[in-house]
């Protein structure tokens, strides 16, 4: 049986660079549409680089938090060609 967190990691994953998804979309893409909260509790205490927390952000459009810092992660969104507003809103659309 695969677990919640796996299930995170697994959607996470599957992000294209360039693109992002929000912690709600994560929560419903890997089973349990109500718990974006525990979505970002699992990605900000994951190490594994292989997994780009970077790229799932808030419904509201802000970047939100990141272990590494919101600078950073707007860093690394940026390069992969996401735009982000001077009010740290993200603007461009995420993949379908």
């Amino acid at each position: 049986m695969v677990s919640f967190r796996e299930k995170v990691f697994q959607v996470v994953k599957e992000i294209p660079a360039g693109g992002f998804l929000t912690y709600k979309m994560v929560a419903k893409l890997s089973g349990r549409p109500k718990a974006w909260r525990a979505v970002g509790n699992i990605l900000n205490r994951n190490k594994d680089s292989q997994i780009p927390c970077h790229r799932v952000v808030k419904s509201n459009g802000r970047v939100g938090g990141y272990r590494y810092g919101t600078e950073r992660k707007i860093t690394l969104l940026k390069k992969e060609g996401i735009i982000i507003d001077s009010h740290g809103k993200v603007t461009s659309r995420p993949p379908k």
